[in-house]
């Protein structure tokens, strides 16, 4: 099984959230369909399912790891560099 080579770099606590939803979504008019949370910087941003996937590209333009769902009742994490649950 694949583990996550970056879980260990994660900043201890976890960041807080810069926002409330998705700001990339916001600024266009759009609804975010999921939320997710960088455990790096602590952007918020919306999942691949909603039209703007900025969670991803919030990733691929910091090359920030590890992102978590920041929808309420969910606790996952997500490795964008190794493809892995956390």
């Amino acid at each position: 099984m694949k583990q996550c080579t970056h879980r260990d770099a994660l900043p201890l606590p976890e960041p807080e959230p810069q926002n409330e939803t998705c700001p990339e979504c916001l600024a266009k008019g759009w609804h975010p369909v999921q939320l997710r949370l960088c455990l790096t910087c602590g952007h918020v941003a919306c999942c691949d399912s909603s039209p703007g996937r900025h969670a991803t590209g919030h990733h691929e333009s910091s090359g920030h790891p590890i992102m978590r769902t920041f929808e309420p009742g969910e606790d996952w994490r997500w490795c964008f560099v190794d493809h892995v649950l956390v």
